[in-house]
């Protein structure tokens, strides 16, 4: 019964030796990790500030630039429209012409049609 005895003492050594080493292993990954973690937030937060004192100006330069895009296109709507405007007004102007031309024409040909009928 001794014999079963130390070796179940050398085992029982051996295991808590053993999940010691291996518990220690583990914290020291772990210790690791959180110090790597850390070092990452860190990391992200300097990005994050230089991101966001660096996005502004860009921002407002886009932004800037959207306003006189804005005002390019009003500024082209308001000329097409004065274009149309006249490109209208000359129609107008030009049906009448026409239409007093060809109305002129017409009595004309009747008045030559009603010398020649005579």
């Amino acid at each position: 019964m001794e014999i079963s005895q130390i070796a179940l003492n050398q085992g029982l050594t051996f295991l808590t030796w053993t999940t010691g080493i291996v518990l220690i292993v583990v914290a020291g990954f772990l210790i690791k990790l959180i110090i790597d973690i850390s070092a990452l937030a860190k990391n992200l937060k300097e990005t994050s500030n230089i991101v966001n004192t660096e996005l502004k100006p860009t921002l407002e330069n886009v932004n800037e630039a959207l306003s006189s895009i804005n005002e390019i296109i009003k500024n082209t709507n308001n000329g097409v429209g004065d274009v149309k405007t006249a490109i209208g007004k000359f129609a107008n102007k030009t049906k009448l012409i026409s239409g007093s031309i060809f109305g002129g024409l017409l009595n004309g040909f009747a008045t030559v049609y009603k010398l020649f009928k005579k």
